[in-house]
């Protein structure tokens, strides 16, 4: 998970709100010399962490509570509107408002600008629009063909030129046929550190290219120092937004991000893995449902356009509420699932599901659990997958053989089935049905996958 040992600090916190009879001063004093521990371990810089937690603090005790909210649901509320606030308030949406849109990334070696490049592209490419990337990095040797394998997994256009050494010279050779796209993507050569020479090419690309946007790309291990990366990089060639990448696997994160959003550099892009699609917009708000446990609904519904054909998807809901669906049915759902990522990623962005404490190694099961049915219905007959009813032990037998998994595997993916109808069944049954199947979910059950 993203920032996992920071989400767990907060989910904890908010859990002793949950739990708390009184709701007192020395309660909220707990809770922020808790948020206080946590942004601290994550890396935050001290004078900003006991900013938040005094605004906290503050409208807590001394704030009118709405009328429609109990001083429990208040204080929560409280502690996700001063962090998103912390984190830079509704963020700031690239807008792509004219034709070609150039997005131009710079930053130091090793933050992962030529790997953010290849994303970027895939990111745009799935929203339709026409792509282009350029390699104008003459000092990797090895920028020039990671960047053309990237573009090719993803379908981009590549531009670059292997010989030449000047990067202006590389952008003005292409600049005629660049124009004739919707998003153009041009990595840029980094260094050590920021050094006079590379100040003075990103200058002279700077100024070439003339990019709508230019994003500095940082890696999240590098904490609090983002700020003056941001500043530095800022002076030399006007950043006009951060792509904070690696901010799955480090604890320094928070201040990474935290740094960003106090500096006139906002985060415009978020890296979550080595995937070419883990690569999301910045949404303060998604984000710290996400760190808290509420859940992020958007990026999940993005995620799920993304991976569904809208039609397929409004007559797949359609069926499954009406009971009527079949182990195809299933099959689609479990394909379009895989295409959202990971299960536990997923499991982040359901609200409800993302504050369970499901151990790490139960959702790699289930993931290994979707493989093995997957195999099982693509052993089945055409039958069988729309009547799986009729499915007898023989059946069954003949089902595991031919797909290489065990008897057990096959009854437990018929026995998934039967209860996804049931289920539906019941919340069929209006508000009652649902009732009946939180109460279900409360006493313990939980979900089963």
């Amino acid at each position: 998970m993203v920032l996992e040992k920071l989400g767990d600090s907060l989910k904890n916190t908010l859990e002793k709100i949950t739990k708390a009879i009184f709701i007192d001063e020395k309660l909220v004093n707990e809770l922020v010399k808790d948020i206080q521990r946590a942004l601290l371990q994550a890396d935050v810089n001290v004078k900003l962490v006991f900013e938040l937690t005094k605004k906290i603090k503050d409208r807590a005790l001394k704030e009118d509570i709405p009328k429609n909210l109990s001083k429990k649901e208040y204080l929560v509320k409280v502690v996700y509107e001063e962090l998103v606030h912390f984190l830079g308030g509704e963020g700031s949406k690239i807008k792509i408002e004219k034709k070609p849109f150039k997005i131009m990334l710079v930053g130091l070696f090793g933050n992962g600008k030529t790997t953010t490049a290849g994303k970027l592209a895939h990111y745009y490419k799935k929203r339709g629009l026409k792509v282009a990337v350029i390699q104008t990095d003459t000092w990797r040797p090895a920028a020039y063909d990671q960047l053309q394998q990237l573009a090719a997994k993803v379908n981009a256009d590549f531009f670059g030129n292997k010989k030449e050494k000047n990067p202006v010279k590389i952008y003005k050779e292409f600049e005629k046929e660049l124009a004739k796209y919707d998003i153009v993507i041009v990595d840029t050569a980094g260094r050590d550190a920021l050094s006079e020479d590379l100040i003075e090419e990103l200058n002279g690309i700077n100024k070439t290219v003339d990019a709508d946007e230019t994003l500095l790309v940082l890696s999240a291990d590098i904490g609090q120092s983002a700020e003056k990366q941001a500043m530095a990089f800022h002076d030399t060639c006007n950043v006009t937004g951060v792509i904070i990448t690696k901010l799955d696997g480090t604890a320094k994160g928070g201040g990474a991000l935290i740094a960003c959003s106090v500096t006139k550099s906002p985060v415009k892009f978020i890296g979550l893995g080595e995937k070419i699609d883990a690569l999301e917009e910045f949404k303060p708000e998604g984000f710290v449902g996400r760190l808290l446990g509420m859940g992020d609904l958007e990026a999940l519904l993005e995620k799920a356009r993304e991976a569904i054909d809208t039609d397929k998807a409004e007559d797949l809901g359609k069926r499954f509420l009406k009971g009527e669906f079949n182990l195809i049915d299933l099959y689609e759902q479990m394909a379009a699932m895989k295409k959202m990522g990971p299960l536990n990623k997923l499991m982040e962005m359901i609200p409800g599901f993302s504050g369970m404490k499901l151990p790490k190694e139960m959702l790699e099961v289930q993931q290994g659990k979707l493989e093995k049915w997957k195999f099982a219905m693509q052993s089945m007959t055409k039958e069988e997958l729309e009547n799986p009813e009729d499915i007898d032990g023989s059946r069954v037998e003949r089902i595991a053989q031919g797909s290489g998994v065990s008897v057990s595997d096959v009854r437990s993916l018929l026995k998934q089935y039967k209860m996804s109808k049931k289920l539906m069944k019941q919340m069929k049954g209006g508000e009652k049905g649902m009732e009946k199947m939180m109460k279900k979910f409360q006493g313990g059950q939980g979900v089963k996958f």
